[in-house]
């Protein structure tokens, strides 16, 4: 919070928050809290010299007629900003010992209030507490403040916005640890095939560091529910590795649309160049992102992430990915026809999936009531990236039932191809012909197109020469497919 011409001496208490506090100011914003219809309860303490009597708590709640009618209205002064709250409502807590609710006694010098407040409304409602002493010489005082919804540990500590985060990123937490586990299955399968590419290990790379995020997510918000403070590094952490696992799969499945590790080995250099500074934009306006929400972002506001310069520089980001999207995989079909069970539900799944977010930001933005915006909001965020990650798992899981199956050039050909005689743009291509999921056979099941998979260039060059012995030393034909299976042998031990 910035506020101009204040001095704060600021000490924490755990599970409270205990401050000393001075300001020049004769109203000032403390903080602000979502309040359940019924069990919303606030517990204070406040302290402080009778010289500098009277200080008054002020209760505002989120009607257009009273927090948005005086905060950052420097026009009004600190009386203005008074006669907005309702006496009737009980508004306003005189910090003196002539009003009883406020609960406050002391001797000749000092003055200590301990009291608190239950609230009751329609609905859930964004309460913003402030203090002031209208005309005098600023406020001094010692606080310590316990906002409450209810005993539950699941809603004790929280804002009424935050409710269900907690278990809803435990659940999430599990499902995404069910693929991710799922995905490594699959990949032990693909690489005993030789069909573990590069692009496959990005996908696991994003599951597990969204499993990495949820499991951050939860230890903070389980701290949160135990002591009402929490652990603040956590849930940046949190973000970060969120934001991570966003970009690898979104750079995953550009390079998909692209045909690497589908239709080509490689992508070019100029492809490759355009990538490296799309990413590093893309990277560039998440911190940007993270910094404007941590210096700029006003509590006395509900404001989302999105709203803000940098989160609509992140929806405009996303947009030219999907532009970008679309013509990779429309060029991938034009050369690759055959490959039209995987590329067609492939681009019909994942363009929802490019939608979903800025849909999503603009509907926080302008369709969500701001007292149920953050907990909608992560659910739809989670379920987003969950969707994308179980379609992607769909459509390569290793079965010969499965006919959306990408690959089909195995790993071992790929360093063959690329060091081929021919070189140059040509090697970059795979050829036009599809294996991948017809050779998932049952263990009990030779799987005899695995014999000729060549590992390296010098196995090649070792074949020609057990080729070259068996020549120059006329060994009975009937022998060969004996000789080159020992070979086989020895190459795979």
């Amino acid at each position: 919070m910035n506020i101009p011409n204040l001095a704060i001496l600021l000490f924490i208490y755990m599970p409270n928050t205990f401050l000393l506090m001075c300001f020049l100011q004769d109203w000032v914003f403390l903080t602000r809290f979502c309040f359940l219809t019924d069990f919303g309860r606030l517990d204070f303490r406040f302290r402080y010299s009778k010289s500098r009597c009277c200080q008054n708590i002020l209760l505002y709640f989120d009607d257009s007629s009273q927090w948005p009618a005086v905060y950052k209205r420097p026009e009004k002064n600190c009386y203005q900003k008074e006669a907005v709250l309702r006496p009737e409502n009980n508004q306003v807590i005189n910090l003196t010992t002539h009003y009883t609710w406020s609960g406050c006694d002391g001797n000749e010098e000092v003055l200590s209030c301990v009291g608190g407040r239950s609230f009751r409304s329609v609905r859930e409602r964004w309460w913003y507490i402030a203090l002031s002493k209208c005309g005098g010489d600023g406020l001094q005082l010692e606080y310590e403040m316990k906002l409450t919804n209810g005993q539950s540990f699941w809603t004790q500590h929280f804002s009424a916005d935050e409710f269900g985060i907690l278990e809803t990123d435990i659940t999430f937490l599990v499902i995404f640890s069910l693929v991710f586990l799922l995905s490594c299955y699959f990949a032990y399968n693909l690489k005993g095939r030789q069909l573990l590419h590069t692009t496959y290990k990005m996908f696991m790379t994003a599951a597990g560091v969204e499993v990495l995020s949820l499991l951050f997510h939860c230890v903070y918000w389980g701290l949160y529910a135990r002591d009402g403070v929490g652990n603040g590094s956590l849930k940046i952490l949190g973000k970060l590795l969120f934001s991570v696992s966003f970009l690898v799969f979104l750079l995953m499945l550009i390079l998909l649309g692209k045909g690497f590790t589908v239709t080509r080995a490689r992508i070019s250099h100029s492809g490759s160049v355009k990538l490296s500074i799309y990413m590093t934009v893309y990277t560039i306006t998440y911190v940007i992102l993270f910094i404007y929400e941590a210096e700029f972002f006003d509590p006395g506001e509900v404001l989302y992430a999105y709203d803000s310069p940098a989160g609509y520089g992140l929806m405009a980001l996303q947009l030219v990915a999907y532009v970008w999207f679309c013509y990779a995989v429309l060029v991938s079909l034009k050369h690759y026809p055959e490959k039209q069970p995987f590329y067609v539900p492939f681009f019909t799944t994942y363009t929802l999936w490019f939608f979903a977010v800025p849909v999503m930001a603009l509907i926080a933005n302008f369709g969500i009531p701001r007292w149920a915006r953050e907990k909608i909001v992560n659910g739809i965020q989670l379920g987003i990236q969950l969707y994308a990650h179980i379609v992607f798992l769909v459509i390569t899981r290793p079965s010969a039932a499965n006919k959306n199956f990408p690959y089909h050039v195995r790993t071992s050909q790929i360093g063959i191809l690329l060091s081929s005689p021919k070189g140059g743009e040509g090697a970059e291509s795979f050829p036009h012909h599809a294996y991948g999921n017809s050779s998932f056979l049952g263990d009990s099941q030779p799987n005899f197109t695995e014999l000729f998979s060549i590992q390296s260039v010098r196995q090649l060059k070792l074949l020609c020469l057990f080729f070259k012995l068996i020549l120059c030393y006329k060994v009975n034909y009937s022998d060969v497919p004996h000789i080159i299976f020992k070979y086989y042998i020895l190459l795979n031990m």
